[in-house]
């Protein structure tokens, strides 16, 4: 049945409350009603603004965090892939469990790795530097080719947690490592933080290749309150006012690109 707007199906304009909810009820609706099958491509996130009516930015939000279920793939400069069906009821409530676990593990981060950091600076042999700046560098290659850079930062954050040689830590690190991964992955996934999270490993790995354990709790504060701000925590249910509606940008018949 078509809308009063005259337009039918999952890509329908959405109202505002529960915009973040509804933006993905409203891909994964899509994804099934096309009868889209693994790797097959969806449309440009500015197509998808258009056909939804709302923003870029929040189109960019609800695919990041079904990047982050696995169920789709950004691959830069090419598109948006779907890597496999999903319930959107089951998306929907994962979405909201994680927005409501992050806070705890970002404290969780805060308290362990601020003084893991602490100790590799202090403790770290140079062998453990060779590491750390392998991952470092490892990172900045992966974000140079436009990528998220995660398996560096991964390794990164390995390598500082094995320097600060203390196994009480290094257990808790493993009982965390996949709910870390979880804010790791939020994070990257964000418009130009990749670039930023290197910036801030290589501060970390200074500060530590000065042993300078004030400094390096410090630059890991600093890390940790970046990866804080993830777009599934600061998503309200409204988009900001004079959000512009895309739209009137794109003219009846005219390509979208992204």
């Amino acid at each position: 049945m078509a809308e009063p707007n005259g337009q039918r199906g999952a890509l329908r304009p959405v109202s505002r409350p529960r915009l973040y909810k509804q933006l993905v009820e409203r891909l994964l609706a899509h994804v099934s009603e096309e009868g889209l099958s693994a790797g097959q491509r969806l449309p440009t996130e500015r197509e998808l603004a258009a056909q939804l009516g709302v923003s870029r930015a929040s189109v960019a939000q609800a695919v990041v965090a079904l990047e982050v279920q696995g169920i789709l793939s950004v691959r830069q400069g090419d598109g948006i892939y779907l890597v496999h069906q999903a319930d959107p009821a089951q998306s929907v409530q994962e979405l909201i469990a994680r927005r409501q676990r992050l806070p705890d593990i970002l404290e969780a981060r805060e308290a362990i790795e601020v003084k893991i950091t602490s100790l590799a600076a202090t403790r770290r042999t140079d062998q453990d530097m060779a590491s750390i700046d392998a991952a470092v560098e490892r990172m900045a290659t992966d974000v140079a080719a436009g990528n998220h850079g995660f398996d560096g930062d991964l390794t990164f954050h390995q390598a500082v947690t094995r320097a600060a040689r203390n196994p009480i830590l290094t257990a808790m690190m493993r009982l965390l490592a996949e709910s870390i991964g979880e804010t790791r992955r939020e994070s990257l996934a964000q418009a130009g933080r990749p670039a930023l999270s290197l910036a801030g490993h290589r501060s970390i790995a200074e500060a530590i290749r000065n042993r300078d354990p004030q400094g390096a709790a410090l630059a890991a504060l600093q890390h940790i309150s970046l990866v804080g701000e993830v777009a599934l925590l600061t998503w309200e249910h409204d988009e900001p006012s004079g959000t512009e509606d895309l739209r009137s940008r794109v003219e009846p018949g005219a390509p979208a690109t992204t």
